[in-house]
């Protein structure tokens, strides 16, 4: 039985995709085990059918963190029966290359982001300097690899020659749950980070009649709840927090609308196709996304969203009101979600991943 080790530097409980990908993998006959990292708020690990480990860290943030996760972690794996090691983003790419090297075993790149386009590091000029160093001499030295947008896998083809697999970070297909009451609130699930809009999606609720209910965590957490005491919104915004997948499938299906917008700052965000555009679809939402390339090549075909050209916060509520108060488009869009859920499911996806991993096993 092949071994893989998969490598994160978040919690392990909230993160779906690696979920999804570990459990795909461990059905179908591999060993299979994903290391995160152990925080003081860390709920205990549910059991899954793959193998967990966290591992503990006195530093939580900045230089001294990234240092320490990747020792601790190059350290772990050092003493591992591994066939495989596979890094998720560059935060991870280093001990999993020294490994491979030093085992001589596959290694292999998980690209969730096009890290270096975040706005977080392309708006650090030292922070930027850094990891594109990191980005430019490790990614060609890893020959196999995938992510999660063709537009992501073109620009690692234009950057470094490598010619990267496209397994799209799509929900599970399951039952879908007309029982549950719907309710009137916008939705926003993911990451709380930069360049999620947040700047121009809060002053734009002034001119909207629903709730925001947010359901994420992330380094924006502050400036966010500032920008809503700022703009006065307090009684339309509800900060759910971290939630289970189980609990936010359950309260995905309750809203009226799902939010996808971004700022276009850092190419990732122009690039990217999160896993909450297909959570929405998933939960029959129609949404408001950007008019970004991987949401058009989708739209065109489905027509499950309302795209926009920028996130000026009047140009935000306009849509999200018109959507809202247009019955005839809003129920179009929500019948082209529960189709769409038949074909872009994990159930098509997983069968790419399955084939990549057998075609690097036969190499």
């Amino acid at each position: 039985m092949k071994r893989i080790y998969f490598t994160v530097t978040n919690d392990l409980t909230y993160d779906q995709r690696m979920h999804r990908i570990c459990t795909s993998l461990a059905e179908n006959g591999y060993w299979v085990m994903l290391v995160g990292l152990k925080l003081p708020a860390s709920v205990p690990l549910n059991p899954e059918k793959f193998s967990q480990k966290r591992i503990r860290c006195l530093f939580r943030a900045g230089k001294a963190f990234y240092a320490e996760y990747n020792i601790r972690l190059f350290f772990f794996l050092l003493f591992k029966k591994i066939d495989t090691v596979c890094a998720i983003d560059l935060d991870t790419i280093l001990p999993c290359y020294y490994i491979s090297r030093w085992k001589r075993i596959r290694r292999i790149y998980d690209a969730h982001e096009l890290f270096t386009g975040l706005k977080e590091v392309e708006t650090r000029p030292r922070i930027k300097k850094f990891w594109t160093r990191i980005e430019k001499r490790m990614v060609p030295k890893f020959r196999f690899g995938y992510t999660v947008s063709q537009s992501i896998a073109d620009e690692f083809n234009r950057r470094y020659g490598v010619q990267y697999s496209v397994i799209r970070n799509i929900t599970r297909l399951k039952e879908f749950d007309t029982m549950i009451p719907s309710e009137k609130f916008l939705l926003y699930q993911g990451a709380v980070n930069e360049a999620r809009a947040f700047e121009h999606l809060i002053p734009a609720l002034k001119w909207i009649d629903y709730k925001l209910v947010i359901c994420g965590d992330g380094n924006f957490m502050g400036q966010l709840k500032q920008l809503v005491k700022n703009n006065g919104v307090e009684n339309k915004v509800d900060l759910k927090g971290m939630l289970s997948p189980g609990e936010l499938w359950v309260f995905s299906q309750k809203a009226a609308l799902g939010l996808c917008i971004a700022e276009n700052t850092g190419i990732n965000q122009y690039l990217a196709l999160p896993n909450k555009f297909f959570d929405y679809i998933h939960a029959g939402l129609p949404q408001i996304a950007m008019n970004f390339p991987e949401y058009v090549r989708i739209n065109q075909q489905f027509e499950v969203a309302v795209l926009i050209a920028d996130t000026d916060p009047k140009r935000i509520a306009d849509t999200v009101n018109n959507l809202l108060h247009d019955d005839v488009l809003y129920n179009r869009l929500r019948e082209n979600c529960l189709k769409a859920r038949q074909v872009l499911n994990w159930q098509q996806e997983e069968k790419k991943l399955l084939d990549f991993y057998q075609s690097v096993f036969n190499q």
